[in-house]
Formats: C-alpha cells, sequence, structure tokens
C-alpha cells in the first residue's frame, strides 16, 4: 500500500451534557482565525488514555464537571480539520458523546473559553452549525422534536 495516500487521524472526544430541563452546556470560544464560535466541552485524546478517561479528563478541565457515569455514544465525525504537525498535519475525527447530568450547574471554565449557556436542543443545533456538519446539528434538532 502507498503511504502517500494514507492519511492520519487525531481522535477528539465531545459531550453533550443534557439536563433533565432539556438544556445543553455549549463554551464559548475565541479563536485567533476561526472567532468567537460556541462548542461542545472536550479535546483530543493523549497518548495512553482511554475515551472515557479523555472525556472525563476535558470536561473536568473546561468545566470542572466530573460525574459522566452514563455517557453513550452519540455520533461520530470525519471532520475537515486539519492539524498541523512537525513533519505534515493529521486529520480529526470527532467521537461524541451524550450524557444526562440531571441539574445544570455553574462551570468552571479554563481558560480556554469565554462564556458558557445552557440551550434548548433546536438552539444548540443553530449555534452548532457553523463548526459542525449538518447531518450532525439535524440530529440534535430532531431530538428536540421527538421530546416535545
Amino acid at each position: 500500500m502507498n503511504e502517500l495516500l494514507e492519511d492520519c487521524f487525531h481522535l477528539g472526544v465531545k459531550v453533550l451534557l443534557c439536563t433533565n430541563e432539556r438544556k445543553i452546556l455549549l463554551l464559548e470560544k475565541q479563536h485567533r482565525i476561526k472567532g468567537i464560535y460556541w462548542d461542545l466541552p472536550g479535546g483530543r485524546l493523549q497518548k495512553g488514555e482511554t475515551v472515557t478517561e479523555t472525556l472525563r479528563r476535558e470536561t473536568k478541565e473546561e468545566t470542572g464537571f466530573h460525574y459522566l457515569d452514563g455517557a453513550a455514544p452519540f455520533d461520530m465525525i470525519l471532520t475537515n480539520i486539519r492539524i498541523p504537525t512537525n513533519s505534515s498535519e493529521v486529520g480529526l475525527i470527532l467521537s461524541i458523546y451524550h450524557c444526562n447530568i440531571g441539574s445544570s450547574f455553574i462551570p468552571k471554565l479554563s481558560t480556554e473559553h469565554i462564556s458558557f449557556g445552557w440551550f434548548s436542543f433546536s438552539e444548540t443545533a443553530q449555534l452548532l452549525a457553523t463548526q459542525y456538519p449538518t447531518s450532525f446539528t439535524e440530529k440534535i434538532a430532531r431530538i428536540d422534536s421527538c421530546l416535545r
């Protein structure tokens, strides 16, 4: 097989933290190139970590929340994001999980984020539309319509 044709990827994990009131936590981020945008808590796997360990570490680092019992797979996305490395660049695959956390809380934000908000499923879908594929945001919006 020709190694030049193979593509390499990092795996990122994100979580939809959902309350009993059907609200999802989004974090607002300011990026030097992308500007200001909303995103889900999460980040990339570190060497030797499991997906669950990464999900817990990133969620705790970014929000202060660390009770992710019952997190279940929600979606997987092959993004168009390219990450520079020492020798070239790699793609990014996101594995997204859903976790019902009961009630909302006040996040303890990391320095990566400038604010947070709790949003309905339809609001979440709209706010994530600039960063995520339509198939993903439509899936979130459909949850909202199913629960009504």
